[in-house]
């Protein structure tokens, strides 16, 4: 069995669904982590349950679309550990709508979130995981990325670029030793997909 000793790791939006599934996952193989919420209440109540065990665990508010708050992650990683070995970006969002119903501002909002920000943090943190010499950038796209699935297409817009965007970095990073891929999950029970899967359930759909 492999394990991730000694290594360091950020989840961005690690306090629910996916991003917290990939938080503990990292600890039970033996990396220390550090995730990301927006909200404070989240991050003591995750930090709460897992210090109580033990877990190598910290939580940081920062909101991904802030260059402020992306400085403070660099920050935090840099005094704490000196390098980062791997990075997950999965905080994101969706707002569904047919494609004419959106604001300029909630089109915006789910590009600069889901694609954007990636993008700004990865560059960010660059340095960092290049101290790593085996680092590691773990994007979670979509399958909406590459079909349509019914989740909108701002949505669907920025898991395709994040795609495109993971193919570029892992070209142009490969010479630094960071490593980059993407994941594209499937509709999974989260509290962003929640509501839909039950329509669906409930309307008798099974895509």
């Amino acid at each position: 069995m492999w394990n991730l000793n000694n290594k360091y790791a950020l989840v961005t939006g690690g306090t629910k669904g996916i991003g917290k599934a990939a938080v503990l996952e990292l600890i039970e193989l033996g990396a220390q982590v550090l995730f990301t919420s927006r909200t404070q209440k989240d991050v003591d109540l995750l930090l709460e349950d897992l210090q109580k065990e033990g877990k190598k665990v910290h939580g940081l508010v920062a909101e991904v679309t802030s260059a402020e708050d992306r400085q403070k992650l660099f920050d935090y990683i840099e005094k704490q550990w000196g390098k980062l070995d791997i990075l997950v970006n999965n905080a994101g969002i969706n707002i569904r709508k047919k494609a004419n119903d959106y604001t300029d501002e909630e089109f915006r909002k789910v590009i600069e979130i889901n694609l954007n920000a990636p993008f700004e943090l990865s560059r960010k943190l660059h340095s960092l995981l290049q101290k790593s010499g085996n680092a590691k950038i773990v994007n979670v796209a979509s399958s909406a990325a590459i079909q349509d699935v019914g989740t909108g297409t701002p949505y669907a817009m920025s898991k395709a670029g994040l795609l495109q965007q993971t193919r570029s970095l892992a070209v142009e990073w490969a010479k630094d030793g960071i490593r980059v891929n993407a994941v594209s999950p499937w509709f999974t029970v989260t509290p962003l997909t929640k509501g839909l899967l039950s329509e669906k359930q409930k309307n008798g759909s099974h895509n």
